[in-house]
């Protein structure tokens, strides 16, 4: 029954860049519930883990509610007069070129677009990057280098239509959730073949036909030989090549080398080889779904070039069913690419040649345009390392953790003589470097519009208030500027203005070929704005086989064989990189929702059997990886979805969850020439095993301090804080630990027991209980965190009569987060009979929502199935 006093509001995920379209229903005092959108074309009223757990990140703990300076409160006045001041003495004294914006995918477009206008329109300089460098930069050159324009050539209906889908670098089961269950539920019902190409054998592998577990970085060698297979069996489209493209024969001919030995260079049997190779021959419509895989590579734009020719060489492109298609890590990474909000971009797919400047000075009617490319991500960095850069201004994100080199970046940040972050956070690795903090609207509580990776333009709607004094990000750039001096181009005083600006500049006085235009959008009024629905640009865009080429024609491009830069040699491996199911980037959102550590409460490394037993590994025992810029430290996992030789680590944790655990301290900052997108996939270290005499794992009603140890973790949960830590020493003196965490012990009482795996505690302060704990030898025979989190909702008394009943035994890892259902629930409903999917949930409703809990599901039913020989549907 609905509830009259809820309001509902139509809005988009702050998530991936699938888009999804959300319901979110609100008293006008906080987010209630939300439900996928049913009439959004994204996810046609699905919604993943992530977004289906919004209202729960959704929350006051944390964020920053007002302007501060120097740590201090002030008012906004004060605070805009102190940034305008900043960048115009350090613009006076140092040039343009001195200051910068980094920004994020995060962001809407309407606060791109105002970012972007003021420093490259009227400051001149065109330093103005994003953590989208970090994402796709190397897809929006390869499309730009094959097309002439950044555009997606396909869009989510090619998904429905196609016959072979290959999934390249993507682990889409995780990162895609919903897109990876439109595919997946076409595969059960259809002819549909799926091939993954990725060294790990991810969750994506539950529908695969075949698995090509490459060797790290080979990706164009394998398309490289496929162009070069297609030629010898003489399946090329030569009607299309001829009509359509140009430079054929010199890609084929800088492709050959490659396809001489393809086993040796890939990995890959011959075999393997020759079915991908036959299927992609023999089958007319097929997409190739790519991402970070192939992105975040020294040779990135040459392995999304290399897909791009065997699409082109075989005209699989532009059609129903057909298409390379790279799908975006962010929300907004594609509407920060239409606005310019990238340093080697001007703004509306528009470059820095003569023309384009002088085009965007009359729209903007400035004489300022910057008229060359400012610095990348990486080298944006190196600049404020170096002094070169002295003014920076950080929005909605966190790159003292993302970025490779992560140390490094912090450090630059330290050097710097003005930092300063807008952020709805008030405590994350970066803002700590901040001289000026600027609270910023969260997601539900500003206005505007993003795009997805299907090029479909959404509106994210406010609901909320914002909290406390947080401005959009829109507005804090609109008021600097002014205060600049830029009144006359800074009138701006609502989302929808900004966006009718953004789409006239995309058709004025635009080349005919270019294919973004949002002409019809740019006379929208208010309402029109506020009721827009979901709406695609370039709808079928290369079906006449045109391209936005001085020719007209697509062009292959050439790409010279490739060697790994860095490589494991026997003693060191490599560090392969990705994401966890349930978290999101540095986990600032999804790491306030104790639900989602559900699935991975802990870092964790995978490592093949073969490297474990060499060194003689057990699971479960923490290992250190280091290499010369730094370490991490987590649980060992022995598995054989990794190759031997190679490592995965996730990339979410960092100091405020788990230390020492920032895998980007081992990432070499090594990017790729033409995007400058870094090598953020790819790492080499050495790997030991860290001796552990004394395991603690303690829950409080507040995130504790800081014990100095091995290795520790704190996340949030449903009942106070989960602490863990792993001390050398086993004899440490307990209160001399808890006093370095709770400073107020001399007047509360610790309480201890001895137990036959160890020991468990209280420490309580008239009644009430303050912290319970417990320490072992051995990991595995810690409590369960919910028998130490029941006594912290006791009074001290029956606590510690209860103590000696409280379960000693951990309970079994959730794996489906959506409904809290657990492996051993899970396990004993198979045993029960239960053969498929969907008897498991019928029992217990595991898989039902968003689905993103099915492959492991089918696994444990497999898993079953070779034990027992009993078959199920899966």
């Amino acid at each position: 029954m609905t509830d009259p006093s809820l309001r509902s509001v139509r809005t988009t995920c702050p998530y991936c860049g699938v888009g999804c379209g959300v319901t979110a229903k609100t008293d006008g005092q906080q987010l209630i519930a939300v439900a996928g959108d049913p009439d959004h074309p994204a996810n046609r009223g699905r919604l993943c883990v992530k977004g289906a757990a919004l209202p729960e990140t959704q929350k006051d703990n944390g964020r920053l509610l007002h302007p501060m300076i120097g740590g201090g409160r002030v008012s906004w006045a004060e605070a805009l007069d102190r940034v305008a001041a900043g960048f115009l003495e350090t613009i006076e004294t140092y040039g343009p070129r001195s200051v910068a914006f980094y920004l994020s995918g995060q962001l809407l477009t309407e606060d791109y677009y105002v970012a972007n206008k003021l420093m490259k329109g009227f400051i001149g300089g065109a330093n103005v990057d994003t953590n989208s460098r970090l994402c796709m930069a190397s897809a929006v050159a390869a499309q730009k280098r094959a097309f002439g324009e950044d555009v997606v050539p396909c869009s989510y209906a090619d998904l429905d239509a196609c016959e072979l889908m290959i999934f390249a670098g993507s682990n889409a089961a995780w990162t895609h959730p919903i897109l990876y269950q439109r595919i997946a539920a076409r595969k059960s019902t259809s002819n549909l073949k799926v091939v993954v190409i990725d060294p790990r054998r991810t969750a994506t592998c539950d529908i695969a036909d075949l698995h090509l577990a490459i060797q790290p970085g080979m990706d164009a060698a394998l398309f490289n030989g496929l162009l070069v297979d297609l030629a010898d069996r003489g399946t090329l489209n030569g009607r299309f090549i001829g009509a359509h493209t140009e430079g054929l024969e010199t890609a084929l001919a800088s492709a050959r080398p490659d396809a001489a030995d393809l086993p040796a260079l890939t990995g890959l049997s011959a075999d393997h080889i020759e079915t991908f190779f036959r299927w992609f021959s023999e089958t007319e419509k097929v997409v190739t779904f790519y991402s970070q895989g192939i992105n975040q590579a020294a040779n990135g734009t040459d392995k999304a070039n290399s897909i791009i020719n065997v699409h082109l060489a075989t005209g699989r492109i532009g059609r129903p069913g057909s298409g390379p298609f790279s799908v975006t890590g962010q929300p907004n990474a594609m509407g920060g690419r239409e606005v310019g909000g990238m340093a080697n971009q001007l703004a509306a797919h528009r470059d820095f040649d003569a023309e384009s400047v002088q085009k965007i000075g009359r729209f903007w009617k400035s004489s300022r345009v910057a008229c060359k490319p400012g610095l990348k991500a990486v080298d944006l960095f190196r600049a404020v390392a170096d002094g070169e850069i002295r003014a920076l201004w950080i929005m909605g994100t966190n790159p003292a953790v993302s970025l490779p080199g992560a140390a490094e970046a912090g450090r630059a940040l330290a050097r710097c003589p003005l930092v300063v972050v807008s952020d709805c956070m008030a405590d994350t690795e970066t803002t700590r470097h901040a001289h000026v903090l600027l609270p910023a609207a969260a997601w539900g509580e500003k206005d505007g519009t993003v795009t997805n990776s299907e090029r479909c333009i959404s509106r994210q709607r406010r609901f909320l208030d914002p909290l406390g004094e947080a401005k959009p990000d829109w507005w804090i750039v609109n008021q600097v500027a002014r205060r600049m001096g830029f009144e006359q181009a800074f009138r701006f005083g609502s989302a929808a203005e900004i966006f009718r600006e953004h789409a006239s500049l995309s058709a004025f006085d635009s080349p005919a070929e270019q294919l973004f235009r949002l002409d019809a959008l740019a006379t929208l009024s208010d309402e029109a704005y506020d009721e827009l629905a979901p709406v695609r640009w370039a709808d079928a865009p290369f079906r006449t086989g045109t391209f936005p080429t001085p020719s007209g024609r697509a062009r292959f491009v050439p790409i010279p064989p490739f060697k790994p830069v860095q490589q494991g040699d026997g003693e060191t491996l490599v560090v392969n990189t990705g994401r966890l199911r349930d978290q999101w980037h540095t986990m600032t959102r999804t790491g306030v929702a104790p639900r989602l550590f559900g699935h991975t409460d802990t870092p964790v490394v995978s490592m093949h059997p073969e490297n474990a037993a060499e060194r003689g590994f057990a699971a479960g025992q923490l290992v250190e990886l280091r290499n010369a810029r730094g370490r991490v430290r987590a649980l060992l996992e022995i598995s054989t979805a990794v190759r031997s030789g190679t490592l995965f680590f996730p990339i979410h944790w960092n100091g405020d969850f788990a230390s020492p655990c920032r895998v980007n301290d081992l990432v070499e900052p090594i990017t790729d020439p033409v995007s400058g997108q870094p090598e953020s996939k790819h790492a080499v270290a050495g790997v030991r095993a860290v001796p552990v005499g004394l395991w603690l794992r303690y829950v409080a009603p507040t995130p504790m301090g800081r014990i100095d140890s091995e290795f520790a973790t704190r996340l949030p949960a449903a009942t106070g804080w989960r602490h863990e830590v792993a001390l050398a020493d086993p004899s440490t003196d307990l209160r001399s630990l808890i006093g370095q965490v709770y400073r107020s012990t001399a007047d509360a009482n610790l309480l201890r027991l001895v137990w036959p795996q160890g020991f468990r505690w209280l420490l309580e302060k008239d009644g009430q209980v303050l912290m319970a704990g417990a320490a072992t030898a051995r990991r595995d025979s810690l409590p369960a965190w919910e028998s130490l989190e029941r006594e912290l909702s006791r009074g001290a008394a029956i606590s510690w009569q209860c103590l000696r009943d409280g379960s000693t035994t951990s309970l079994a890892r959730i794996v489906c987060t959506c409904y809290e259902v657990r492996e051993d629930s899970i396990r004993e409903a198979i045993s029960q009979g239960c053969t498929d999917t969907e008897a498991l949930g019928r029992m217990l409703a595991c898989g039902t929502n968003c689905g993103s809990c099915l492959p492991e599901l089918n696994a444990m039913l497999q898993t079953v199935e070779a034990a027992t020989g009993r078959t199920g549907t899966g």
